[in-house]
């Protein structure tokens, strides 16, 4: 299994393809805040969630579904967007308030990396908390070829994704012990994304509040809870599994 890291939508290959060079799976990561507040929506039992990159598609969509089965997540800036159900806080979406509900999702940043991997065979997306499940199911579907895509913040580099990224590293090479299921870095981000996991894998939380994503969450408001629930590690066995086009469910 080689495994490439890309910090952002931006600078993912424009081929995708797996028998033209691209993937046979892709790690969607947005620590801060969006795929921690998939995985654990999906945890507390809803439906799906189904991911926009822009709030006009995820309205008409919203719109053709069931008004008391669906809930609308949008942020913008870090910031709900108004008028909205939710944000982008994995510590709102409550068993009592998603259970059985499909989220309409849109973010600032991560649902635009799910867009950008799309129609990718095999698609997931991980935090830190699921980074171990995540790795062992790529390693069951015998996954060769991998692409893990950070979300940044509007094209930068984000330290915190990286940090989760590594982390997916870290649990695929542990995981792959068998000689055919040898796991490489097959770029320099993620040998880079590895090298920081080793450095920070035990003080997650700093690193996240040390990020320039973290320090604008602390710039706009108390966010320590969320600081604690995306800094915490191999505390999920939940898999969002894309199963139909922008469609994430569990598994």
């Amino acid at each position: 299994m080689r495994i490439s890291y890309f910090h952002s939508s931006e600078a993912v290959p424009a081929v995708i393809a797996p028998g033209e060079g691209g993937p046979d799976a892709a790690v969607v990561i947005d620590v801060l805040r969006a795929t921690t507040t998939i995985a654990w929506s999906l945890q507390n039992g809803a439906e799906a969630i189904q991911a926009f990159a822009d709030l006009a598609s995820l309205e008409q969509a919203a719109a053709a579904w069931p008004e008391q089965q669906r809930l609308r997540a949008g942020e913008r800036g870090g910031k709900r967007v108004e008028g909205y159900d939710l944000g982008n806080s994995p510590l709102a979406v409550t068993p009592e308030l998603v259970g059985g509900k499909r989220i309409f999702m849109s973010t600032t940043n991560g649902t635009r990396s799910l867009a950008a991997v799309l129609a990718v065979p095999l698609l997931v997306t991980a935090c830190l908390g699921n980074r171990t499940a995540v790795a062992r199911r790529l390693v069951e579907a015998g996954a060769e070829r991998v692409w893990i895509v950070g979300s940044g913040w509007e094209g930068e580099y984000s330290l915190e994704d990286s940090l989760a990224a590594g982390a997916v590293v870290s649990a695929a090479m542990e995981l792959a012990v068998a000689p055919h299921l040898a796991v490489s870095c097959g770029n320099d981000e993620a040998l880079a994304a590895l090298a920081l996991w080793q450095q920070w894998r035990h003080d997650t939380e700093t690193c996240l509040r040390a990020a320039s994503h973290g320090q604008r969450l602390i710039g706009i408001g108390n966010h320590d809870a969320d600081f604690v629930c995306c800094a915490a590690v191999d505390n999920l066995t939940i898999v969002p599994v894309q199963t139909q086009p922008g469609v994430l469910q569990a598994s």
